[in-house]
């Protein structure tokens, strides 16, 4: 209530500072009064100069500046008339002084400023957060806030996958548990905690993982990141079928941009999987009704023009990405060894360039 007091005594303060000026009305004029004046004094130089006070010469230049001082006086009276018009000016703007400038102002602030913002104690400013702290200051902020509410769903969901990235992993499991309970059950989360159980047992999918893997696709059947993992818990038992028939679901499945889908096709290869490497939309229509060799006689066809026109315009980092990932998905290593070759050969010369295709070729599990 003190700011608020202080706030309407400023606010006072300010509208009497306009209105004050306003308020003052112009002294009555004196122009009538000095015409009388200056009109006896020149009717006394003319009875000095009768009874020879003064010279003649002395009266004339008496005579001529009291005149002016007259003409001036009378100018002034005849002004006065139209400065008492501007009283309903002056009026007029204090009113809008009065009224206009508060109205205006709170209109702004009720729309660009926070009325109903509570108070923000002193002591807690001191622990807004810099962005510039490090990143274990930040985590144990957060920590520190759990500890006194431990059901903030929301604060647990954002924690959790920080917890992950710092290789925390048996905190991030508890946070995922509790952004679970507190904030909602999801596919996503279920995911996110098998990734988390796999990081407390080295990467490898147990039994607690494969079950959260198991329940993300039990709620979304199309969870990229529960299947991937679903395939390699097949792979590590040694079932590579069933992971390449879950990867190569994937793959038939995902659109032709999806982020994680050189990876798949990586670990496609890697347990012996056959994919064919991603057709045109019109290519995908119209190999719907072919037999196997005709499909497959398609694709080497469509592979050997995509490598000929690379050999012309090596430009194309996205092309030999392409090139590679469908050497490796028919198994011929040996020339997908050979484009990254000739790939990085042909951008040497771009940095920038250079930089994509090492990046996709390690997506591609050919980073040597």
């Amino acid at each position: 209530m003190t700011l608020w007091f202080v706030f309407a005594l400023m606010t006072v303060a300010a509208i009497f500072a306009v209105l004050w000026p306003l308020s003052r009305s112009r002294p009555a004029g004196t122009g009538g009064s000095e015409v009388v004046v200056y009109r006896d004094q020149l009717a006394e130089i003319d009875r000095d100069m009768a009874s020879g006070i003064i010279a003649a010469p002395e009266a004339e230049a008496a005579r001529i500046e009291i005149s002016r001082r007259l003409l001036a006086a009378a100018d002034q009276s005849e002004s006065e008339g139209p400065a008492k018009g501007n009283l309903k000016l002056r009026r007029m703007a204090a009113t809008l002084a009065l009224v206009g400038l508060p109205a205006i102002a709170a209109s702004f602030y009720l729309t660009l400023g926070s009325p109903r913002l509570g108070d923000f104690p002193l002591a807690e400013r001191s622990r807004v957060v810099d962005a510039n702290q490090p990143l274990a200051d930040l985590v144990a902020q957060v920590e520190a806030h759990l500890e006194k509410s431990p059901t903030d769903g929301r604060g647990w969901a954002v924690l959790a996958p920080v917890l992950s990235r710092l290789g925390r992993y048996d905190d991030a499991v508890r946070a995922y548990r509790n952004a679970i309970t507190y904030a909602g059950d999801s596919a996503d989360r279920r995911a996110d905690l098998g990734e988390a159980l796999m990081g407390t047992a080295g990467g490898v999918v147990t039994a607690d993982a494969k079950a959260e893997f198991e329940r993300a696709v039990a709620q979304a059947a199309d969870n990229a990141k529960a299947n991937y993992f679903l395939g390699l818990a097949a792979e590590q038992d040694g079932r590579k079928a069933d992971a390449a028939a879950i990867w190569q679901g994937m793959l038939a499945k995902a659109p032709a941009d999806a982020p994680w889908r050189p990876l798949v096709q990586a670990a496609l290869v890697r347990v012996g999987g056959v994919a064919a490497p991603a057709l045109p939309d019109g290519a995908v229509a119209a190999a719907k009704d072919m037999s196997e060799t005709d499909r497959n006689s398609m694709i080497r066809g469509m592979v050997d023009r995509l490598a000929t026109r690379l050999k012309q315009n090596g430009d194309d980092v996205e092309g030999w990405l392409r090139l590679v990932r469908a050497y490796l998905v028919m198994g011929e290593r040996d020339k997908a060894i050979s484009a990254q070759a000739d790939a990085r050969q042909a951008v040497a010369k771009d940095a920038e360039r250079l930089r994509q295709l090492n990046e996709g070729l390690k997506n591609l599990g050919l980073d040597g």
